[in-house]
């Protein structure tokens, strides 16, 4: 007797029968549904064009997540869209906005303390419940001295807000709170997606957004997040940022026109994916910060950043940069950071990567390679200048620098020779 095997769908029971001399299983598949939520206009499901609108969408998932669609429009972003684990916040393309509303800024006139969570301001009058902040003063001004919170409240001239502070700041020592604040943000998640919107981040009327707690898109502390087909315009800080994380795909993305970095993985990242992006008009177009490692570079370009297109030092480990277009940026297409031997970035290697017309604006070389770093492959690049000789040599080599390894690679027209060794 012959025996066949079907899948039947949404029946609550397993059933067996024998039909016409065939033996039929019938196998249960669970119905799922997922949940999508559309935000925009008349007929969208929850209508505005905010940044609390689209977080109404993301707060009515189910626990087990869903979709967030926004449409067509320009929404208007006071603090950043929080993200939480299994969600897809999806756009209708570049016509889908997120644009940093006009920044406002004051001094702070009582110290804020760590753990407070109010602040003491000379002029409130900028600041409304809901609206993001980043809090500084002289001492602590960057990275993770840096606290960012979201506005609860507002009481006289005191701000009230979300997030313990994380440094006592000294109101006598340029205490500053201005509404600087990402767009996007993915916080202690997992199994993220962004995709196909665009984000203006009105660079000219904010103030300078710090980059390890705050970009046009910043992920912290998640895995499994992926970014693509996204547009980061015009932000003043970063494109997109991503610290303390694991398996993050950054893919066929436009960065152009932040005052910082384009690209910024750090603070230990391994398993990035940096695939197919446009990095370009930036300060640096791929700041690879401190412990990213075990990651893939492939396919990008960077270009005409006002400092590198490259930049890569501090336990940055194992990453494979191959295909990539590297031209026209200030200073040095790619930048190995000085390190003593134990946190230099070993093991990188470069395959079949066009490297070419850098230092336009301070001088440069194609790869400036300093440090201790050791088993550093450069094999099937083109390194060239074809212009005015800006782009001094190919290589340049620091006097520590263990011995690199070099195998067919295509270099021409370098003023200062094609490899250029720094005197020991």
């Amino acid at each position: 007797m012959k025996r066949i095997s079907v899948i039947l769908f949404f029946i609550p029971v397993i059933l067996s029968a024998q039909t016409a001399g065939y033996v039929v299983d019938a196998l249960v598949v669970p119905k799922t549904t997922e949940r999508i939520i559309t935000v925009g206009g008349a007929t969208a499901d929850i209508q505005g064009y905010t940044n609390k609108a689209v977080q109404l969408a993301v707060d009515a998932l189910p626990p087990q997540g869903g979709t967030v669609k926004m449409e067509e429009g320009v929404f208007s972003i006071s603090a950043p869209i929080r993200l939480r684990s299994n969600v897809k916040l999806l756009g209708a393309g570049i016509k889908t906005v997120l644009k940093r509303i006009d920044g406002f800024r004051s001094r702070f006139v009582i110290d804020a303390d760590y753990g407070e969570l109010k602040v003491t301001v000379e002029n409130a009058t900028g600041f409304k419940p809901g609206m993001s902040i980043q809090i500084t003063n002289k001492q602590y001004a960057e990275c993770w001295d840096v606290s960012t919170a979201v506005i609860t409240a507002v009481v006289a001239d005191t701000l009230y807000f979300d997030t313990h502070l994380i440094r006592d700041y000294e109101a006598d020592q340029d205490g500053m709170v201005t509404n600087a604040g990402s767009c996007v943000s993915v916080i202690g998640a997992e199994n993220v997606l962004m995709s196909g919107f665009s984000i203006d981040g009105n660079k000219e009327k904010n103030d300078l957004l710090d980059g390890c707690n705050g970009g046009g898109i910043v992920i912290i502390k998640s895995k499994h997040v992926t970014v693509e087909h996204v547009s980061v315009q015009n932000f003043n800080g970063e494109g997109i940022t991503w610290q303390i994380t694991e398996d993050v795909t950054i893919r066929n993305n436009d960065i152009s026109g932040c005052s910082n970095m384009g690209l910024h993985p750090g603070s230990g990242s391994p398993r990035s994916v940096i695939e197919g992006n446009k990095s370009y008009n930036n300060k640096v177009g791929l700041f690879i910060c401190w412990r990213v490692h075990h990651s893939i570079v492939k396919g990008n370009h960077f270009f005409r950043n006002s400092d590198n297109g490259i930049s890569t030092g501090h336990k940055d480990t194992d990453v494979l940069f191959e295909n990539n277009f590297i031209y026209e940026n200030g200073a040095d297409g790619v930048y190995f950071r000085e390190e003593i031997s134990s946190n230099s970035p070993h093991r990188n290697t470069f395959l079949g990567n066009t490297i070419e017309n850098n230092g336009l604006s301070k001088g440069g070389y194609g790869l400036f390679i300093v440090g201790n770093a050791k088993e550093i492959v450069l094999k099937n690049n083109i390194i060239r200048d074809t212009k005015k000789g800006t782009q001094k040599a190919a290589v340049f080599v620091g006097k520590t620098l263990p011995l690199i390894k070099l195998e067919n690679n295509n270099m021409s027209g370098h003023p200062a020779g094609n490899i250029v060794y720094e005197k020991k």
